[in-house]
């Protein structure tokens, strides 16, 4: 499973029995030293550019701290685990004691990709996860996508708000409980990915300007704190370091990295996705994805590029479609969304260069038709479209029933690759809510905050309103964003058995190489699209989401699927609510 990853110059290094070594980028210090739980301090030897190196005695287990000032004890920003909190000390870790169960794992191809995204601290942790995932490959998934699990302040967190992005959150549970749960996965025969945040650097327990502040561009900012400059080569190599740990000391099969266009150097990408890679080697399937507001199509494509970009597109004029909503960001998509949704079906971006009015008129995105379907990854809906509602309202509460059964069918049949977000599977209503767990003033800043951003909208206009949205801070909003069942569950799940297993038996054999053939719009809110797929069968797929029937131009072979139809008029008519699938071995009109 190893390759040739380059030796870790950052945090502590077993070397040998009970020896360690550290290493600290601490360009703003003249000295350093590290303090070991029940040792005198050892002093750290001053490298160029800023390096601190010592070696002490030491193993796996031990307690430590780096000294930067008379008064500053901080935790490694490289600590592999904490003990306790991110304020707390930093735990040595021996990357190589878990023994594998599965050694002989090398992944899936990208083409079987089927993804479910799932929030740790919701499930029960680590091994609260992993119980739940016999029951989502029987469904069909074959890769879960943990939300961001790099130790955050506090116990509650969407994750992205972590400080310490080496160290998995010891409120999920231990390094060891980690590679137990990617061991289960693969054991069942399911990839696990795993979305970092690379673009900056949460709010509470981040000590860097202490003794770093090289890390940060000041030149520039983020919607969520000081950008990172990325032009340093210590910190591309931190970041890079980082991905090749996930991928090699947890085995993960891939990684989705938030937010790439907060990221300062693009070029930066390409650098880490052939790193990761290389030390990857031949044999062993690897997945890169971003979330990309900039849609930038040439990052796209890979190996050594990346496989695929989260398409809010498709999301967002399939959200208008479904709820008739056109405010905020939607409102880029409520002109003509039947035409937008065709082009996102036939090229993969809808924004391919045109100024989007969401971003007061600036060009968004590249060119996307040259690239293949599964270069995309879709979704109804996922964390951010959910949790970003002031009330954490899924589609089930929003959409019409029938409607959301179409499209869901629409997503699991398409040849992008499919993305589901936990409590999909199974038609959950219950909400899934911004949760914190800060105190003080930051708990009232984040908890004002949040009611302010929605004071623009006519539902949240006055301060009355504004204060029925949920504290991020209370236990109790963790709470309630946890999955439950309701009385539509069974019908749901059998749904996607249904659609997921039609996808495994009928289309997946056929998307690499697969190529569209075109879609266009074919009533008010109802679209037809085309693909070829690599073996030269032909997919056609077609969606009414209108309140009248559409007369449709259909293939001669019986439907593959049908959704909101009598079979026998799926050939000719789209009834409202409804979505038809054709595989045929000739091209058809």
């Amino acid at each position: 499973m190893t390759g040739p990853a380059p030796r870790p110059r950052f945090g502590a290094v077993p070397i040998g029995p009970d020896r360690t070594r550290f290493g600290l980028w601490a360009p703003a210090l003249s000295q350093a030293s590290v303090e070991i739980e029940g040792q005198a301090p050892v002093p750290m030897q001053a490298l160029e550019e800023g390096w601190f190196e010592a070696e002490a005695a030491c193993g796996p287990g031990a307690r430590y701290r780096f000294r930067v000032g008379p008064d500053l004890l901080v935790p490694d920003p490289a600590s592999r685990a904490q003990a306790g909190d991110v304020d707390g000390p930093s735990l040595v870790v021996d990357p190589e004691s878990y023994a594998w169960r599965t050694e002989g794992w090398k992944g899936r191809p990208w083409e079987e990709t089927v993804v479910c995204e799932v929030h740790a601290g919701l499930m029960g942790g680590f091994a609260g996860v992993a119980e739940r995932l016999p029951a989502l490959a029987e469904l069909g998934v074959t890769a879960i996508e943990l939300m961001p699990i790099a130790d955050f302040a506090g116990a509650r967190n969407w994750g992205y708000d972590g400080v310490l992005p080496y160290a998995p959150d010891a409120a999920y549970g231990s390094p060891d409980d980690l590679k137990a749960l990617v061991d289960r996965a693969h054991e069942l025969g399911l990839m696990i990915f795993l979305d970092v945040v690379y673009n900056h650097f949460g709010p509470a327990g981040n000590y860097l300007h202490a003794y770093a502040p090289q890390m940060f561009d000041e030149s520039r900012h983020t919607p969520w704190g000081g950008a990172i400059d990325f032009a340093r080569p210590e910190v591309r190599r931190f970041f890079t370091e980082n991905a090749l740990m996930w991928m090699m000391d947890y085995r993960f099969d891939g990684l989705r990295l938030d937010a790439v266009h907060a990221i300062s150097r693009q070029d930066w990408l390409p650098e880490m996705a052939e790193a990761v890679h290389k030390a990857a080697g031949p044999d062993r399937h690897v997945h890169l994805m971003l979330e990309n507001e900039a849609n930038t199509a040439s990052l796209l494509g890979g190996p050594p590029k990346f496989d695929a970009q989260w398409n809010d597109d498709f999301h967002n004029v399939l959200h208008v479609l479904l709820t008739g909503e056109s405010g905020a960001y939607y409102r880029d998509f409520a002109d003509d969304p039947a035409a937008r949704l065709a082009r996102c079906l036939g090229e993969g971006f809808i924004y391919q260069g045109e100024p989007s009015p969401n971003h007061d008129g600036a060009p968004r995105g590249e060119p996307s038709a040259h690239l293949g379907p599964t270069n995309f990854i879709s979704f109804l809906q996922n964390h951010d479209q959910i949790g970003n509602r002031a009330m954490g309202e899924r589609l089930t509460v929003l959409a019409d029933p029938a409607a959301l059964r179409a499209a869901t069918a629409l997503l699991l049949l398409c040849p992008q690759i499919p993305l589901i977000f936990m409590g999909d599977e199974i038609g959950a209503m219950t909400p899934f809510l911004f949760f914190t767990d800060f105190d003080g003033g930051l708990a009232d800043a984040v908890r004002e905050g949040r009611r302010k951003e929605f004071a623009k909208f006519p539902a949240f206009s006055d301060p009355a309103k504004r204060a029925r949205i949920p504290d991020p801070n209370a236990v109790a909003t963790f709470e309630a964003s946890k999955v439950s069942e309701n009385v539509e569950s069974d019908a749901w799940r059998a749904l996607y058995c249904d659609l997921l297993r039609l996808r495994r038996e009928h289309v997946v054999g056929g998307l690499k190489g697969a190529r569209t053939l075109g879609a266009e719009v074919v009533g008010d809110k109802a679209v037809k699209a085309r693909w070829r797929l690599g073996d030269g069968r032909t997919l056609m797929l077609a969606l009414n989401l209108g309140g009248a029937d559409v007369q449709l131009d259909a293939p001669d072979e019986p439907p593959l699927y049908l959704i909101g139809l009598d079979a026998g008029v799926a050939a000719t008519t789209l009834s409202p609510a409804s979505f038809v699938a054709w595989l045929s071995e000739a091209e058809h009109g």
